[in-house]
């Protein structure tokens, strides 16, 4: 007689029960080795202390991080006599660390190491560096030079049974710095997970990936910026490195919590984008000549206005670079510092010390500056000592967000520096946006339509007499055209449209009036200010960028 074959709620049984006697038997060990019992069947792992060990040491050594707590670390061991248990027990010790041992089951080893693959296996061991070697730097500025490139790229490697996080994440990274793209956003949504890129100001869809992958390459992405890797019902800002062979390269990291998940947006911080030089910032020959005797000068303040993201930083280092020498001393006081600038003393604000744009400014005014660089007047008291300290013989940069250069004026009065104190202090205020460049690879000539002529004579014939370089209707312009080299938007790069109130006799006396915004323009103007439309047709005009683009920027 053969007996029936088990069913599977048999089979199940009978494995809870080994797994019982498994768990007894480890209990009556840890009473022979003198260790605290643990079954972490049902405790929750931190990755930050699993990633200590690497894999093979603690399957070799029978053991595994579970819980730190700043140099305390709680490792899981089945059995501490083992050689190579001892070894791996030893070198934590010389690194600092404090080991505190429980005895686990095999069952309870295998549930703990099978948390590795969240725990990708980076490189460099400090936290908040990535270091991509020179070979994979070498091999993804040849491979991933295009959008195209790259999709083909990721979902190879997401194909692949052993993907490794890291990998995936430095393809990413490679690519968005290979193109150029200032940010990385992922957004999971309800069955998948959408990547995107933002190009020259303008966000693009890459790809969708499955959504179970997304959970890997959240938790990579906190390790790396130093976040809190079980916090999924706040915000939380961080920052890590990549390090590359030309540079490293900053990356400030944003995480929201959503319905479907936490959303990752990462800000890449690419030197090349100080690089930017004054004279190529887009100032017109006329306003470039003007602002050079403005920013020369020993004291006064210059102010830059505009929306997040038009470029104020670039336009603040490109003047504090153009001026920098061994005669005089440079301070800053930013939030928080995006670049570093040799030869410039840079600070950066701070909650946890008390030291904000206020009480900053006030220190940094007693180390005897030359030129301070404000990163935005926020409050009345960092105002007003951005203005006595221009007015006492310091040259002082600093941004506002207002929406054209004469709104500076009224947003001073409205944060309640007094009137007669701002004309004196001010040199010039400075609006700005950026505007995509045409391709000059694919870039084409076309007629203007209709409307495109009507705006062109409206435009032109009020335009400033400094500045009207055409004398009939342009017959020609340019327009975008898609190719490879734009990553097939049309465009490649940006540069600043700008507008420059410098302040003179007749503004000062305005201001001291307490003028409104619109008559300050329409003095400006009559001064013979340059708007920020103008100067977007002149640089139609001349094939640097497109009409939609400067009406998608600043309007007609």
């Amino acid at each position: 007689m053969t007996s029936s074959p088990l069913n599977e709620k048999q089979k199940f049984r009978i494995e809870e029960f080994k797994k019982k006697e498994m768990e007894d038997l480890t209990q009556i060990l840890s009473q022979k080795y003198g260790l605290p019992y643990i079954n972490l069947s049902q405790i929750p792992v931190q990755l930050d202390a699993l990633k200590i060990i690497p894999e093979e040491k603690a399957r070799k050594g029978y053991l595994a991080a579970f819980h730190k707590i700043g140099k305390t670390l709680k490792i899981i061991v089945k059995n501490p006599n083992l050689d190579a248990a001892k070894i791996i027990l030893d070198g934590l010790k010389s690194d600092g660390y404090k080991p505190e041992l429980f005895l686990g089951s095999e069952n309870s080893l295998e549930k703990t190491w099978s948390y590795y693959k969240d725990v990708p296996i980076y490189i460099e061991a400090k936290s908040g560096i990535i270091e991509i070697s020179t070979e994979k730097i070498s091999a993804f500025a040849s491979s991933l030079t295009s959008i195209e490139t790259f999709k083909e790229t990721f979902k190879k490697s997401l194909a692949q049974e052993k993907r490794k996080t890291t990998e995936i994440l430095e393809i990413i990274l490679a690519t968005a710095i290979n193109i150029e793209a200032s940010d990385i956003h992922l957004e999971p949504a309800e069955n998948e997970t959408r990547l995107r890129f933002r190009l020259d100001g303008v966000l693009m869809d890459i790809l969708n990936f499955s959504k179970n992958f997304y959970p890997f390459l959240l938790s990579r992405i906190k390790l790396i910026s130093e976040l809190k890797l079980n916090v999924h019902d706040r915000s939380q800002d961080g920052r890590f490195s990549v390090k590359t062979k030309e540079a490293d390269i900053e990356t400030r990291t944003s995480i929201l919590p959503g319905p479907y998940g936490e959303t990752i947006v990462l800000r890449i911080l690419h030197p090349k984008t100080i690089a930017m030089s004054f004279e190529n910032l887009g100032f017109q020959k006329e306003v470039l000549e003007m602002l050079w005797n403005e920013i020369k000068k020993p004291n006064g303040m210059i102010l830059t206005t505009g929306p997040t993201g038009s470029g104020k930083t670039t336009t603040l280092y490109a003047f504090l670079k153009k001026i920098n020498s061994p005669k005089i001393k440079i301070i800053t006081i930013e939030d928080p510092i995006e670049y570093h600038l040799p030869g410039v003393s840079q600070t950066q604000v701070g909650k946890e010390k008390k030291y904000d744009f206020s009480n900053g400014l006030k220190a940094i005014l007693r180390q005897d500056p030359d030129v301070i660089m404000v990163g935005e007047i926020r409050d009345l008291d960092t105002a007003e000592t951005a203005i006595h300290a221009s007015l006492t013989g310091h040259l002082v940069f600093s941004t506002l967000h207002t929406n054209n250069a004469a709104g500076t004026i009224p947003r001073l009065i409205d944060l309640g520096v007094k009137p007669n104190l701002i004309g004196p202090a001010v040199n010039a205020a400075i609006a700005q946006r950026l505007v995509r460049k045409l391709c000059p690879a694919s870039k084409i000539q076309d007629a203007p339509t209709e409307k495109e002529k009507e705006i062109l004579k409206k435009i032109i014939k009020n335009m400033p007499p400094n500045f009207q370089k055409i004398k009939s209707e342009p017959k020609i312009i340019w327009r975008p055209k898609p190719c490879p080299e734009c990553n097939n938007t049309g465009y490649k790069e940006r540069i600043g449209v700008f507008e420059v109130l410098k302040i003179d006799e007749k503004i000062e006396k305005l201001i001291s009036q307490n003028s409104t915004e619109s008559e300050l323009q329409k003095a400006a103007e009559e001064q013979g200010m340059l708007t920020m439309q103008q100067d977007g047709i002149l640089k139609i005009l001349e094939g640097v960028t497109s009409f939609d683009e400067v009406e998608r920027v600043v309007g007609f």
